[in-house]
């Protein structure tokens, strides 16, 4: 994991040669309170016109076209999508929660505010693929839902991917209810690793990286880097929706070939 430091600072994976791509702060855009400053997420109560500028803030720090951006209207869901190119007078592709791509230059970028970040990346066939990942779409199969459509799509083999697993809620903070365990449980025959109870009562916590990274393992990725930063932990630099009561703003992950 690596920090670039600027007026838009952003994260980058390790050794990702050959992709443009940013795990967005909340630092650095033009937003009050409280969507300060980087919000880009649209409908939720900050200005228009705030949440444009930011989204130009964001693509010059890359040094992105922002007319050759594809994005989707999240529903928490699993269904992936193939980016071709950006849609004329349209802001969404398509309810969805993951975007790929063969096309350079073309950017995919994803909003998120707690729910896990998932980043595929085939530096040998030239495809890049980004998923978003709540513990719905963890426990059904998001991230290995992504690595299959590249697989189809572009022949890609898993063992040549790249992933990684961006800041979202984090295991000591993501308390969920027994109906999240019995998911958890059927998805991944166990829990353990994945659910850690609270010694004093009992709370279980579910460790998003951990199963997304089970995920992807069980898919052939083998190689996934996970950057470890709780958004509920570091409200500093993140959007955190459980931390904040709801009422924050949605940070972004932009990739491009």
């Amino acid at each position: 994991m690596q920090r670039v430091d600027g007026a838009v600072p952003y994260y980058r994976f390790s050794g990702w040669d050959g992709l443009t791509h940013g795990v967005f702060t909340r630092h650095g855009g033009v937003s009050d309170a409280p969507f300060g400053t980087l919000n880009t997420g649209g409908l939720i109560g900050d200005s228009a016109g705030n949440v444009r500028r930011n989204h130009e803030l964001m693509y010059g720090a890359l040094g992105v076209d922002r007319e050759r951006v594809v994005s989707t209207w999240q529903v928490h869901g699993v269904e992936v999508v193939y980016a071709g190119a950006p849609i004329k007078n349209r802001r969404w592709a398509a309810p969805a929660d993951a975007l790929i791509t063969d096309q350079p230059g073309l950017a995919l970028v994803m909003r998120y505010a707690d729910c896990t970040p998932v980043v595929a990346y085939d530096p040998a066939k030239g495809v890049v693929g980004i998923a978003h990942a709540g513990w719905r779409g963890t426990v059904d199969g998001m991230a290995s839902r992504l690595i299959k459509a590249m697989v189809l799509a572009f022949g890609c083999r898993p063992s040549d991917l790249l992933a990684g697993i961006g800041p979202s809620i984090g295991p000591d903070r993501y308390q969920v209810g027994e109906e999240v365990v019995a998911a958890v449980q059927a998805r991944f025959g166990m829990t353990d690793g994945l659910i850690k109870r609270d010694p004093a009562d009992g709370t279980p916590y579910l460790n998003l990286w951990e199963a997304n990274r089970r995920d992807l393992l069980g898919a052939g990725v083998e190689q996934t880097e996970i950057m470890g930063i709780c958004t509920a932990t570091r409200t500093d630099e993140f959007f955190s929706h459980r931390a904040e009561r709801g009422k924050t703003g949605r940070f972004s992950v932009v990739v491009q070939l």
